[in-house]
């Protein structure tokens, strides 16, 4: 079996470019492009480079997500209202089950890697 690393970066020509669902959208017109640079055999693990404008958007996650925060600023909010923001070098997980809002207070982007259950 052939091993190699896949580099995660922006030039790769598959990506995909969408809106915020707008049952989801709080504010703003966070149009986000992703860049899946690999996904498993199994399609459940996943990661690559996301790049989102200003705005705000519910989410409820069913998947693990890592991310590594590489330019803007973000806050995370569960459903109480309990609020965390993060900004460039910044890494964290929001686990399977998270509902709650996600914000870009600035055209943001992050690498993640997702798993899917």
């Amino acid at each position: 079996m052939t091993v190699h690393a896949i580099e995660i970066q922006r030039d790769i020509k598959v990506k995909d470019s969408y809106n915020v669902e707008p049952a989801k959208l709080i504010s703003g017109s966070p149009h986000q492009t992703a860049w899946n640079v690999y996904s498993d055999r199994t399609n459940r693990f996943h990661c690559g480079l996301w790049e989102g404008e200003v705005g705000k958007w519910r989410v409820s996650y069913t998947e693990d997500e890592f991310c590594f925060l590489i330019k803007g600023c973000v806050e995370i909010a569960d459903e109480a209202g309990t609020a965390k923001i993060f900004h460039p070098g910044d890494a964290f997980v929001i686990p399977a089950g998270f509902k709650g809002t996600w914000g870009n207070l600035e055209p943001t982007g992050k690498f993640y890697a997702i798993l899917e259950h």
